[in-house]
């Protein structure tokens, strides 16, 4: 089992609050409530370059797709190859239901 080392009362909250999500309609309306606009791009912007890195995409080629730094990308790339494993598993059902 996996254990994080974020793990606390609080967190456990969040993460119920997303876990209690029904629809992409409720998603929208928490994150507008919880993050600011730049916070939710940010997010959309790593998975972005999640998804690109594992398609072997360049550093060069994800800066002029996302416009994000190359020291965002080291970071994802990090989280991909050493991290928890959550972007994998995110990108995996993702993949998944697009496939379905």
């Amino acid at each position: 089992m996996f254990s994080s080392r974020l793990q606390n009362g609080q967190t456990d909250n969040l993460a119920r609050a997303f876990l209690a999500l029904d629809s992409m309609e409720d998603c929208y309306r928490l994150f507008e409530d919880l993050f600011t606009i730049r916070e939710i791009q940010d997010l959309s912007q790593r998975l972005e370059v999640a998804q690109l890195l594992q398609n072997q995409a360049t550093y060069t080629e994800i800066v002029e797709k996302t416009g994000v730094s190359t020291a965002t990308i080291g970071r994802v790339n990090r989280a991909l190859n050493y991290g928890a494993g959550g972007y994998q598993k995110v990108l995996e059902r993702i993949q998944r239901d697009k496939d379905e």
